[in-house]
């Protein structure tokens, strides 16, 4: 008989605020594993009568996974089904997880702080905020499982770092603390990450392995999901965020950043204008020039040269591509439209040696500027 209060081996209950979280991780695998082979033995009997029955979306999740030209292998079911259990939750693989207590905080200038997820909750807030920009303010289609929890997630969340904006006199009062607001947030993926679990997002829309492949020597980095509450959307609290990435970058001696940027809207023929003059006037070095993958790929040639009005062009450039080209950025070869977010994507290039030496000063050549 057990004394009062012995834990039960099978009920840990601080378990299931520090290392349940690793329980629960390791779980759902087994769980999802022995369930597949459950399912496959008894699909696979001569005559058997699945329980779910057969019909087209009767279980999604055990569907085979056709990838986008160029994108990374397809899952398999069970684990495809583990990572979705770790986006949905917040929670991350060993590799996208801080483990230097100083390397958080990237920053500060006044009430906000920038700095990068520690916790599960930390991932989930910045899901939030991506779900409030990009489905609520935006015209990004959820399906039912974004819907329902309302927060914009996806199998990379496991694997990247996010660097989060907090307001410190915003938010909630939680037993008599308040708690920041998540105002601003930025997803980053390393290359050595993404070479460990099967690539990065920006696959599954733009070739960008051949300029990997061109230059072996050097360490990218994925910049993806970035987002701003609409209040915030000011000099402030964007020098802040970018502060942060320029930490991040100098921190992990990171040489070339990538990424797609949107455009508003799926039509090509409205974005003619903005299209054509990054087509134009910043198209990226052959060496540097990764291409739309086939069947996705649009040309943005769409208005001569000579005919583009640069003062409306750039007018109708979103903040964050012009940003990126003041930087230095460059633009792949064609766009692609990405009707679940209601976008048109280019792809971002930039090497760190080209970023202009006034924003690297600006900033600090060892991001000084709003450090702690």
């Amino acid at each position: 008989m057990k004394r009062m209060g012995q834990p039960d081996p099978g009920f840990n209950l601080p378990a299931l605020f520090g290392r349940g979280f690793d329980v629960a991780r390791d779980a759902a695998r087994d769980f999802a594993r022995d369930f597949a082979k459950d399912l496959k033995k008894d699909f696979g009997r001569e005559g058997a009568t699945p329980m779910f029955g057969t019909e087209p979306g009767a279980f999604p999740f055990l569907r085979p996974q056709h990838a986008a030209p160029g994108a990374r292998p397809a899952m398999p079911a069970p684990q495809k089904l583990v990572t979705d259990f770790r986006a949905y939750s917040g929670l991350r693989h060993r590799d996208a997880v801080p483990t230097a207590p100083e390397s958080i905080v990237l920053g500060r200038l006044g009430a906000l702080e920038v700095r990068l997820a520690r916790t599960a909750r930390d991932v989930r807030r910045a899901q939030r905020l991506r779900y409030k920009v990009f489905y609520e303010e935006m015209s990004a289609t959820p399906d039912a499982t974004t819907r329902l929890a309302r927060r914009d997630m996806d199998s990379f969340d496991t694997i990247c770092d996010h660097i989060l904006v907090l307001d410190h006199d915003a938010g909630k009062i939680v037993l008599g603390r308040r708690k920041p607001k998540v105002v601003g947030t930025y997803r980053l993926l390393r290359q050595e990450v993404a070479n460990r679990h099967g690539g990065f997002y920006t696959q599954g829309e733009f070739d960008v392995g051949g300029v990997i492949a061109a230059h072996p020597t050097l360490r990218f980095l994925e910049l993806g999901r970035s987002c701003v509450l609409k209040p915030y959307r000011n000099k402030r609290t964007v020098e802040l965020l970018w502060h942060g990435v320029w930490t991040y970058i100098l921190r992990n001696k990171i040489d070339a950043m990538f990424g797609c940027a949107s455009l508003e809207g799926t039509d090509p023929a409205e974005l003619d204008l903005p299209l054509s003059f990054l087509h134009h006037n910043a198209m990226a070095p052959e060496e540097w020039r990764a291409r739309a993958v086939e069947g996705r790929h649009v040309s943005m040639n769409r208005i001569a040269k000579a005919d583009i009005d640069m003062k409306k062009a750039l007018q109708a450039l979103p903040p964050l591509i012009k940003g990126y080209l003041r930087l230095g950025g460059f633009v792949g070869d064609g766009a692609v439209v990405d009707h679940q977010f209601g976008t048109t994507d280019v792809l971002i290039i930039l090497p760190v040696s080209v970023i202009s030496p006034r924003y690297v000063e600006h900033f600090g050549p060892t991001a000084n500027r709003h450090a702690i």
